[in-house]
């Protein structure tokens, strides 16, 4: 019968394993056991309190606890923390930080969705890859053509991104938005179309942003037009994402933007593996707790403020 309470015992493979720097392995051979039960002295030392592990992080990352206050409230895979600053450097930091998490977490054949917006833009311009990714390829999650604000489309992030990871990109062209429910369908089945959003629906990874009420959007104002108004006064709405307008529990709000919009839908979002949102600002908080809730997002790249407001 082995005996697991022997404190010599326990202090001498503790004191091998973790000041001498020694392997289970090497242990198990100098005392005579076998591996699992090194395995299994090494975990009684601990329980015991022979052996204490601190972890040192002061001054390292200032915001570790408020990261997995989020993390353990929402169930998140990973929150990443960035000091809230003025809004535009927000945002750029923000873009740094989804950017590192990317390349920390990207594989080789795989495919990356994103959607658009001021802050994945910031993502796309924060991007110096070392490593290169041919195998990748990069895909909008909705439509990407318009007038307005080009640089901040999908298209042009998708571009953007390719052209650091000297990946395959695929285009929509297409605009966010169509005048009738009839004309995205038609459009939807077109098969270049098809077979883009086909493909944006097997991303292993996607990256998107997450808007506040309709109000605060600036892509949102210039396509609704003569709709903007009702579409403001509409109370169900907490935000968008993926330019989807969803209620507070994260499930598509019932309007006619919603029937129009060229986007990839919520229920086809949850299916990616890793949904990594990137949004920030007190006036996105409902909207982000609503995707959050909604197990729309893993990974949530956002501010101080933000989070502290996500805990209260």
């Amino acid at each position: 019968m082995v005996i697991l309470d022997n404190r010599r015992i326990l202090v001498k493979v503790a004191q091998m394993y973790y000041n001498e720097g020694a392997t289970q392995s090497e242990i198990a051979d100098v005392i005579g056991v076998s591996r699992s039960l090194v395995s299994k002295y090494l975990s009684k030392a601990r329980e015991a309190g022979i052996v204490e592990i601190t972890i040192h992080d002061e001054g390292l990352h200032q915001f570790n606890q408020l990261e997995r206050k989020v993390e353990r409230l929402y169930n998140l895979r990973e929150v990443v923390c960035i000091e809230s600053v003025g809004q535009d450097s927000s945002k750029k930091q923000l873009g740094e930080a989804a950017s590192e998490f990317l390349q920390r977490v990207v594989k080789d054949g795989q495919i990356i969705g994103f959607s658009s917006g001021t802050t994945l833009n910031e993502v796309a311009k924060a991007m110096n890859s070392p490593q290169l990714f041919p195998s990748v390829t990069i895909v909008p999650l909705v439509g990407g053509v318009g007038n307005e604000q080009v640089d901040i489309h999908s298209n042009s992030i998708v571009a953007k991104v390719g052209a650091v990871f000297q990946a395959r990109c695929e285009l929509l062209h297409l605009p966010v938005m169509v005048d009738t429910k009839e004309a995205k369908e038609i459009l939807m089945r077109q098969p270049s179309i098809k077979s883009t959003f086909d493909m944006a629906e097997t991303s292993n990874i996607a990256v998107v942003g997450i808007g506040g009420r309709p109000e605060h959007s600036t892509m949102v104002k210039s396509y609704l037009g003569s709709d903007y108004q009702a579409i403001v006064e509409d109370t169900e709405i907490v935000g968008d994402i993926c330019y989807n307008f969803i209620n507070k529990f994260g499930k598509p709000a019932a309007n006619s933007w919603n029937q129009r919009v060229i986007a990839l839908g919520l229920e086809k979002l949850k299916q990616i593996p890793l949904v990594i949102g990137v949004a920030a600002g007190l006036e996105k908080v409902e909207a982000i707790k609503a995707a959050l809730e909604g197990n729309l997002v893993h990974v949530l790249i956002t501010d101080e403020v933000t989070a502290n407001a996500l805990v209260e």
